[in-house]
This record gives C-alpha cells, sequence and structure tokens, in this order.
C-alpha cells in the first residue's frame, strides 16, 4: 500500500481517531488529577483539528483494503460527519464556560469525547456489527451526560427511558442484522446491496427492512417514546444541544445509508410513513401549548424528526439530508443561545402584537405552494433537473405557509399607516424568504451526493392529507383560539403518550429511586 492512500486513509480516519485520543487523554487526566483547565484546552484542540481534517476527506480516496468490509466512506456520511464535528466542536468549548465550578467535569469531558467518537465511526460503518456497537456506545456515553446532576429526578428518568429504549433498539437491530446476515452470507452492506441488486429483497429482507425501521423509531425519539427527549431538559444545557443537534437525528442518517433496502421493502417505508406522519403532526400540535422556551425546542425536536424520517418514508432521501444538515445547525444555535428568549420576548412585547387576518390563512398555502412550484420548474427549465412530484411542492408550501400569515396581515403602528405599501413590502419579505428556501431545496436536489430518491406517490398523497390536517388545525387555533379547547388541552398533555410509556418502562424495568410514576410528580413538560 503507497503513501498516497496510506494518507487518504489517515484523513478519513483522523476525526475518530482524534476523539479516541481525547478520551485516553480524559482517562489520563481522571488517574492521575492533572490540570482541569488544561485538559478542557487539550480536548478543544482535538476537537478542532478533528473539524479540520474532515474537510479534506472530501476529497480523499481511501482504501481499506481487507478492513473494506467494515470501513466505507460514502458523500451523505462525509457531510454529516463535518456537521457532527463541527457541532461537537463548539459544544466542547462552550462546555468549558457553561460548566466551571461544577463537579465531574472529567467524567462529562469523556462522554462527550467517546460520543463524538463513536458517532464518527458509526458513519464510517459498512458492516452491521460496527454500526450496531458504535451506535451503542453513543448511547452508553450518553446516558453519563443524561445523569451530569444526579439529584435530578426529572434527568434520571429521561436517562432510564432512554435506557430502556436503546436496548429494545439494540434488540430490533441485532434481530435485522441476522436476517440480513443469514440471507446474504455476510454482515458487509457491500455485500447486502450487491445482493439486492441481483437478487432482489426476500422475504427475509423485508422483515429485517421492518425490525430496522422500527429499531431507528426507538433511537429518533418518536412518538410513544419521545418522553425522554422532552425530559432532557434537566441535563446540562450543551447535552441538549448536542442530542438534538447531533445524535437523536442520526436515525435519518441510518436510514439514508440503508436507502437500497428501504426501496425493495414497500412494508417497511409504510411502516416508516405511519410513525414519521403521526410524530410530526402530534408533536407540531403539542409544541403550539408550550411556553418554555427549552420545552418548546424539544417538541420541535420531536416533530422534526417525525418529518425527517417521513422524507424517507417518501423515498427523498436528498431532501432528507438537507433536513438532517439544517435541523441540526439550527437547534444547536438555539439551545446555545437559549438564554436570549427573554431579551427576543420583550423586543417582541415592544414592536406590538399583529392579529393574524382569516384572509391571510387562505392565501399563505396558495402564495406559497406557488411560490415553490414556479422557483422549481424554473431551476428544471434552466438546468434540466429531475423534477420531485408535484405532492412535494404541495406539502413544502403548507409547512411554509405560516411565515407569510404576519406579513400578509394588517401590521400594527406606523407600518399599518403606510397601507398598501407596507403590507406590500412585508409580503414581498416572506415571499422571498419561502423563495429562498425553495431555491436551497432545489439546490440541495441538485448536489451529487450519490444518493437515489426514490418517491412514492401512494405515500405521497397520505402525507399531503396529513399536513393539510395539521395546517388546518393551525389555522383553525389562530382564527377562534377556543374553538379547540379540549383539543388543546390533550396537546398541551401530550395526548398522555408519555405517562403510557414511563409507566409500562418503570414497571418493566423498576428503578430504585422511583418506586412509582406518581412520585416523579407532573410529566407534561
Amino acid at each position: 500500500m503507497d503513501l498516497n492512500v496510506l494518507g487518504n486513509n489517515a484523513v478519513v480516519l483522523a476525526p475518530a481517531a482524534l476523539m479516541g485520543v481525547a478520551t485516553l487523554a480524559t482517562l489520563r487526566s481522571l488517574w492521575s488529577g492533572t490540570d482541569l483547565g488544561g485538559l478542557w484546552k487539550a480536548v478543544t484542540a482535538l476537537s478542532l483539528a478533528a473539524l479540520v481534517l474532515s474537510v479534506p476527506a472530501f476529497l480523499a480516496t481511501p482504501d481499506f483494503g481487507p478492513a473494506g468490509a467494515w470501513l466505507r466512506v460514502t458523500t451523505p456520511g462525509q457531510v454529516v460527519s463535518t456537521l457532527v464535528q463541527l457541532l461537537g466542536s463548539v459544544i466542547v468549548a462552550f462546555s468549558s464556560r457553561y460548566l466551571q465550578g461544577e463537579r465531574g467535569q472529567r467524567g462529562y469531558i469523556g462522554a462527550m469525547a467517546v460520543v463524538l467518537a463513536a458517532v464518527q465511526l458509526l458513519l464510517l460503518a459498512n458492516h452491521w456489527v460496527l454500526l450496531i456497537a458504535a451506535w451503542g456506545v453513543v448511547g452508553v456515553a450518553i446516558q453519563r451526560l443524561l445523569c451530569f446532576y444526579p439529584n435530578r429526578s426529572f434527568a434520571l428518568l429521561a436517562a432510564h427511558k432512554k435506557r430502556l429504549a436503546d436496548r429494545a433498539a439494540d434488540l430490533l437491530l441485532i434481530v435485522a442484522a441476522s436476517l440480513a446476515w443469514a440471507e446474504v452470507g455476510s454482515g458487509s452492506l457491500t455485500d447486502l446491496w450487491a445482493h439486492l441488486d441481483a437478487r432482489g429483497a426476500s422475504l427475509a429482507l423485508q422483515a429485517s427492512a421492518c425490525c430496522l425501521v422500527l429499531g431507528v423509531a426507538l433511537r429518533t425519539a418518536l412518538m410513544p417514546v419521545h418522553g425522554w427527549l422532552i425530559q432532557v431538559m434537566e441535563a446540562p444545557t450543551p447535552v441538549s444541544a448536542l442530542l438534538h443537534a447531533g445524535v437523536v437525528n442520526l436515525g435519518g442518517f441510518v436510514l439514508i445509508l440503508f436507502s437500497p433496502l428501504l426501496n425493495q421493502a414497500m412494508a417497511a417505508r409504510w411502516l416508516l410513513l405511519v410513525f414519521g406522519l403521526a410524530t410530526a403532526v402530534l408533536a407540531g400540535m403539542v409544541m403550539l401549548t408550550r411556553i418554555s422556551i427549552k420545552v418548546r425546542l424539544a417538541w420541535s425536536t420531536v416533530a422534526q424528526m417525525g418529518f425527517m424520517l417521513l422524507e424517507c418514508a417518501l423515498g427523498l432521501y436528498t431532501l432528507a439530508l438537507l433536513h438532517l444538515v439544517g435541523h441540526s445547525l439550527y437547534k444547536a444555535h438555539a439551545f446555545l443561545g437559549s438564554g436570549d428568549a427573554v431579551r427576543d420576548t420583550r423586543l417582541k412585547l415592544m414592536r406590538g402584537a399583529v392579529t393574524v387576518k382569516p384572509l391571510a390563512l387562505v392565501l399563505a398555502p396558495a402564495l406559497a405552494m406557488t411560490t415553490a412550484y414556479g422557483v422549481h420548474e424554473l431551476a428544471v427549465a434552466l438546468t434540466g433537473l429531475a423534477a420531485w412530484p408535484w405532492w412535494w411542492t404541495a406539502v413544502l408550501g403548507l409547512a411554509w405557509s405560516p411565515m407569510l400569515w404576519l406579513s400578509l396581515s394588517a401590521p400594527p403602528g406606523d407600518v399599518a399607516q403606510r397601507g398598501g405599501s407596507g403590507r406590500l413590502a412585508n409580503g414581498g419579505m416572506g415571499l422571498a424568504a419561502v423563495a429562498g428556501l425553495s431555491a436551497l431545496m432545489v439546490l440541495a436536489h441538485a448536489l451529487p451526493l450519490g444518493l437515489q430518491d426514490t418517491p412514492d406517490h401512494a405515500m405521497g398523497y397520505a402525507a399531503l392529507c396529513g399536513m393539510a390536517l395539521l395546517y388546518l388545525c393551525l389555522a383553525r387555533l389562530q382564527n377562534r383560539p377556543g374553538a379547540l379547547d379540549p383539543w388543546r388541552r390533550w396537546s398541551y398533555a401530550g395526548f398522555y403518550v408519555d405517562e403510557l410509556y414511563t409507566s409500562l418502562a418503570l414497571r418493566l424495568w423498576p428503578t430504585g429511586w422511583a418506586r412509582t410514576p406518581a412520585s416523579l410528580g407532573d410529566t407534561h413538560v
């Protein structure tokens, strides 16, 4: 093996290796009691070095030789690798200031380094064993971070419920791997793709895909096992940022990785559609009832994970990858900047409230869909790109319609005095935002990411109906807030789904610190 190949291999493996070095440095510090400030600086430097080396990895052409059955570089994997390392570097630097004076910082640093190293290995996984093992290590290290404050009952409850969901997910993934391995004769994912191309998906592989989908749903905090992600607010803010921005959405990457299998397992895709659509709609409604900024962000993440997995079910893997990247960046910024919520709220109060007009609720979807359709068709005509289905344009239009509500309603104060020109200016800003997002979606759809989208129209119609139902509920709440009071109460309670799961979790796996769910108090967070 020549030096060029060795260099390419080293660049690709560097992020995982450097975070492994950070883990070893933390262990040495735990044993020797070295300076804590120096440890923070060393781990921050290693994390930044891993980030820098993750960029040239896009151009590397590694050859792992016999290890190629276990390791493989993919463009989506490299995108997520750079994303996770960027967020990890920011979160590590933020944590060094956030946790000043707290006990257990060395354990926190070690767990954070283990999470980042294991995620990097997962993104390189080309074998069932490596994928399951790396994902399992991520879960174990996250447990340590969730329990950073051991006297907070909700943090312990979140860790306990996540532990139960993770073990169930591990079991399902092992079953999926066993079925695929027995059918293909190898645990290598490359061999699985070759088998699918040559022979298609047998009944065993269809069952493997269904187990994979269920395992990912458990790992990604979809309803009904979403409660731990809400109660993780009791953990330090950097942990929330890491979870919401770089860990919980790994399920989306795994589904994108297994897209060749999902494309030939329609039962698994329908199962994924049910979980994703139900979670997106129900969690989106619950989010509207929350006042706490961090809890609202948590429910938003649950809804977004449902929407991302819905995209995978529809066969729109390119857009799912864009969603993963955009959501991670937004949520990291939102959590780390949540301390500005009070100031932002005061600024909104100073600007005055804007009442959304009924006409705006009707016009917004039409304008958003028309704008998205126009941008998409223009791009297709100019560049010859493959068009996405019309129903996806409608889904995007419904999702982006609320951005036009305020701009289409009469603005307060001096803007209102300008009449039509003021409203036109505000409306133009809203439409510009929709057009910009549409252009971004088209651009992402055109990037050479090595993904093959396989949209299913029947599923698309079902997704469109679900999003239309959600929009009608939102519009009704805006127009007549008291019209859906019974539903509002149920939404505030999270439809009581988490209470059932909490009770079941504590019955199946009792703990010494919580004999009954009632001892934990109100879980409607």
